[in-house]
């Protein structure tokens, strides 16, 4: 098994350019040809290839040859890895908020009860 932060920054990276994300957005709504995904894309062919072979190395994309097809389907389990990270990093952020808010109070209340004078 690979390294976990390994997996994590391949998914992060493949999710990191405009293009791999909006082929697996396209992706998300069912399999679709090599061909067919790279169409809207502003790049050829070959380019596009190169992005779906970041996103295969991160686990979101599998492909498929038959005949001369090449056919994209995307892995949604991987994603959970990146989900898991984030509300774990949510999770922090909010008990970071609610000290702020504490520290705030305390503050505001410091400065209400005349002990300045």
């Amino acid at each position: 098994m690979l390294n976990q932060s390994s997996d994590l920054d391949r998914l992060f990276h493949a999710l990191s350019d405009p293009a791999r994300r909006a082929m697996v957005a396209r992706l998300s709504h069912g399999p679709v040809s090599v061909s067919d995904l790279a169409r809207p894309l502003p790049m050829s062919l070959p380019a596009a290839m190169q992005h779906l072979q970041v996103l295969e190395s991160a686990g979101l994309v599998r492909s498929q040859k038959v005949g001369r097809v090449r056919t994209c389907a995307m892995q949604p389990g991987v994603l959970v890895q990146a989900e898991q990270w984030i509300n774990a990093c949510r999770a922090e952020w909010e008990r970071l908020d609610r000290l702020g808010a504490y520290l705030q109070t305390l503050k505001n209340e410091g400065e209400g009860d005349g002990s300045g004078d």
